[in-house]
């Protein structure tokens, strides 16, 4: 795919991903000698949160090395200079050269934004959104609106969706009218389950639960709750997930595209890899953060009941329905998620 407004391939974008996960990163020659590069980057992610540190703080150190210093990423938290949907354009208008954003915030630029983010109730390991996102496109479809918009979005990592709530769920009327902080379509499933979903930026969520602005939320699963301090206030984790879910880096296609060949590339080799390693790593310390929330801070596993499951169930069908009617790339989206889906048994 070849982009009109900035001349940028996807493929020439990403021409050494592939072998760059295959090889040792080699330090860059042309970049060093043109002196050293310094990127602003606004996450979505509080300083508070994990990610901050083991996605995007781990990427950056990654980066400084591979190019012997001469491409550094300064790392802002959210809201420093935006937060949540206003990170699209202060990327797009290249306010900042790269940001992180939930695809979730962007589902009014690109029509499988919803996609990528993830449909509830839908994929039920890790490693189906890590293939559906990568391997069957969704990604692809993404910056086939984003690229002529002047932006570039790479997943940064699949996980899972968990809620942590400080009110016990035992039947639907315990969830009718639970107030959750939510994004994206998760909002819709919630909201069709009976609960009262709203969304609250990362940088407000533990004031919001703390003085009851809202009974629950999610953000990530065990490892966001841990980090954000959010088992403080909620005592329950809600298992099953909700739905695996992706996070996205983006970056500003112009500003990538004017880096030397060898920078440009080292940064989106590094994001290529890095998503599959961190996806992976981040379901191990999943494990280790739940276990550690049970036995260090009283928290308590509970499993949804029944009623609820079955009014998610009939909710994921019909976001399904309502994601592909936005349009023809939407469309296959869908395909992409039913194929799947069917391959595996779950349809």
């Amino acid at each position: 795919m070849t982009v009109k407004n900035t001349g940028i391939s996807r493929r020439s974008v990403l021409r050494g991903a592939a072998l760059g996960a295959l090889a040792t990163p080699a330090l860059v020659g042309k970049g060093i000698a043109a002196g050293a590069v310094t990127w602003r980057v606004q996450s979505h992610w509080p300083k508070a949160s994990s990610s901050f540190t083991d996605s995007l703080g781990v990427l950056a150190t990654a980066l400084e090395e591979r190019t012997d210093g001469a491409f550094k990423l300064e790392l802002f938290g959210a809201g420093e200079f935006a937060k949540g949907p206003d990170i699209y354009n202060l990327v797009r208008k290249g306010v900042v050269p790269m940001g992180t954003i939930s695809p979730s915030y962007i589902q009014d630029k690109a029509q499988a934004a919803g996609f990528l983010y993830g449909i509830p109730g839908t994929f039920r390991e890790s490693w189906e959104a890590q293939h559906a996102a990568k391997n069957l496109g969704l990604e692809d479809m993404v910056n086939e609106e984003l690229l002529p918009d002047g932006v570039l979005l790479m997943s940064e990592k699949a996980y899972p969706t968990e809620m942590v709530v400080s009110k016990k769920i035992e039947s639907a009327a315990d969830f009718q009218g639970l107030k959750l902080r939510s994004s994206g379509t998760m909002l819709d499933y919630l909201a069709a389950a009976g609960a009262a979903p709203q969304y609250i930026p990362g940088s407000e969520l533990y004031q919001s639960l703390s003085s009851g602005v809202v009974d629950g939320a999610h953000w990530g699963a065990a490892i966001g709750a841990k980090s954000m301090s959010l088992w403080e206030v909620c005592k329950y984790h809600v298992k099953p997930a909700l739905g695996f879910t992706i996070d996205a880096f983006i970056v500003n296609a112009d500003q990538l595209e004017a880096l030397d060949d060898d920078l440009a590339t080292a940064l989106t080799d590094l994001m290529e890899i890095r998503f599959f390693r961190r996806s992976s790593e981040y379901m191990h310390k999943e494990a280790i953060a739940l276990s550690s929330g049970i036995a260090e801070e009283n928290v308590e596993v509970i499993d949804l009941p029944q009623d609820v499951l079955d009014l998610f169930a009939q909710a994921s069908g019909a976001i399904l329905e309502q994601e592909k009617a936005k349009g023809e790339i939407a469309a296959r989206a869908y395909d992409v998620y039913t194929g799947l889906m069917s391959d595996l048994g779950y349809l």
